[in-house]
């Protein structure tokens, strides 16, 4: 998905395109990289990423991008990460992620915490291109390799497994949060507001809630997407890898009627 490039510096490659413009990435590619570099800073502390958060300012051209990085919180218990990817001399994505302390192990007494709905495993699911059309799948969503699970592709709830084939990272293992990344930022298109045909359905942020690590090459999610009538639209999504659920996702959308 991407060749490093320098200190900081990536050269992407057109398996990063997304769906709704061939000179801009899909948020997926990006959003895994940052999760990776994000994974490398205040490591030695123990305390595992419990939330990234991202804000896509403007489209990810196909570009050469810089990512700065810094430590704004450095605390026993959080630690506050923040990242901003540039494009030339644009930023095009801010991003932040927590580090929290794990919790003390709990009896079951002490927790009302309920798990969510179990997700049979990606080999019982039915492989699926993920495209806006009939054509052939191109792209990130060529990149991903998707098995259903619910549902339809298109309005209305559904659920699948999908696993990065190709390196994120040329000459660098992809880890299980960057897949988990990656994947978070389909939600929207699993379960899409509204007819692809007729709308543009961008999402301008993301944000992804792990209540522990996740494990593995395989992430799943069941999605279901929010519709005001005045507009405005949030897309959900339940994490999960091959041992059960990890998390949440959620992503703002800009809904906007295609031209005709």
């Amino acid at each position: 998905m991407f060749a490093p490039d320098g200190p900081g510096r990536f050269l992407p490659r057109q398996l990063g395109r997304g769906p709704w413009d061939p000179r801009a990435m899909h948020g997926g590619a990006p959003a895994a990289l940052i999760a990776g570099v994000f994974e490398g800073l205040e490591a030695d502390s123990g305390l595992p990423i419990a939330r990234l958060s991202y804000d896509f300012v403007r489209p990810i051209p196909i570009a050469p991008l810089q990512l700065s990085t810094r430590v704004v919180r450095a605390g026993r218990r959080v630690i506050e990460l923040a990242a901003e990817l540039h494009a030339d001399d644009q930023v095009v994505c801010s991003a932040r992620a927590l580090r929290v302390a794990a919790a003390s192990p709990l009896r079951p007494e002490e927790s009302a915490a309920a798990d969510d709905p179990p997700l049979i495993g990606p080999e019982h699911g039915r492989p699926h291109a993920f495209t806006l059309d009939d054509s052939q799948a191109t792209g990130f969503a060529a990149a991903m390799e998707m098995r259903w699970i619910e549902g339809e592709l298109g309005p209305g709830p559904s659920a699948l497994w999908m696993r990065l084939r190709p390196e994120l990272l040329a000459g660098t293992p992809t880890t299980p949060l960057a897949r988990l990344a990656a994947t978070a930022d389909f939600g929207n298109g699993v379960a899409a507001p509204v007819t692809w045909g007729g709308f543009l359905f961008v999402n301008a942020d993301l944000t992804i809630y792990l209540h522990r690590p996740p494990r593995g090459e395989w992430i799943g999610m069941r999605s279901q997407t929010h519709v005001d009538p005045g507009g405005a639209a949030l897309a959900e999504s339940r994490l999960y890898d091959e041992s059960g659920p990890v998390g949440r996702s959620l992503q703002s959308l800009v809904l906007e009627r295609r031209e005709s």
